[in-house]
């Protein structure tokens, strides 16, 4: 599969540059020792989940960190994005110090971003597990019509998938059981979900028109 090519990804050797050509590390604070500098793990490992119709429109999206504070610049990227990849076969772009793993499903494109030093394999399960969960809760039918007619069901997966950029859950089951529960807690059941939302939606309609 072809990688877009206007996103090469970050050679890794690029920090270390200074190291190679000789060049003195800046010296460690006061007290501070020796190597502690170094990038430490983090558990915060998701910058954003969106998903983009085949318009490159946003139908669903949250951001976890300050890379896009605003709306306008959050909706550029995601332009961009769709731009890059709705005519590629891959499954990974790399852009702006990001990775970026996707998947389409007949009109819907879904992405999870990640920094550039992020796991490509880390990345891919959320999307797998996302794209999983969300099969099951629309009944097989990963497409925009069911999605808008779901979308608290869409926005309850993500949550339980990811909080605030940590990954909660990778395995599409659990997050299934974990909906469930967490509906059924509600005093819905799962298949009510859709009927309620639905019946809303219609009660909201009336009251408009009279």
């Amino acid at each position: 599969m072809q990688r877009p090519e206007a996103w090469p990804r970050p050679h890794p050797g690029e920090g270390a540059a200074a190291a190679q050509t000789g060049a003195p590390a800046p010296p460690a604070p006061a007290g501070e020792p020796a190597g502690s500098r170094l990038q430490e793990p983090s558990l915060y490992t998701i910058k954003a989940v969106f998903i983009l119709d085949s318009d490159g429109r946003r139908l669903l999206a949250k951001y976890y960190d300050d890379t896009f504070p605003s709306m306008k610049e959050q909706m550029a990227f995601e332009k961009n994005v769709f731009n890059k990849t709705n005519r590629t076969d891959s499954e990974i772009a790399f852009f702006g110090g990001m990775t970026i793993v996707y998947k389409s499903s007949i009109d819907l494109f879904l992405y999870v971003v990640g920094s550039s030093q992020e796991n490509e394999l880390m990345l891919m399960s959320v999307l797998t597990c996302l794209f999983e969960s969300l099969n099951h809760v629309l009944r097989k039918n990963v497409e925009k019509g069911w999605l808008m007619d779901n979308m608290d069901g869409a926005f309850l997966v993500l949550d339980e998938i990811v909080d605030g950029g940590v990954i909660l859950e990778s395995d599409p089951q659990q997050v299934i059981q974990k909906v469930n529960f967490r509906a059924d807690d509600g005093g819905l059941t799962e298949q009510s979900v859709a009927q309620v939302l639905q019946s809303a939606k219609e009660q909201i309609k009336w009251s408009l028109l009279k």
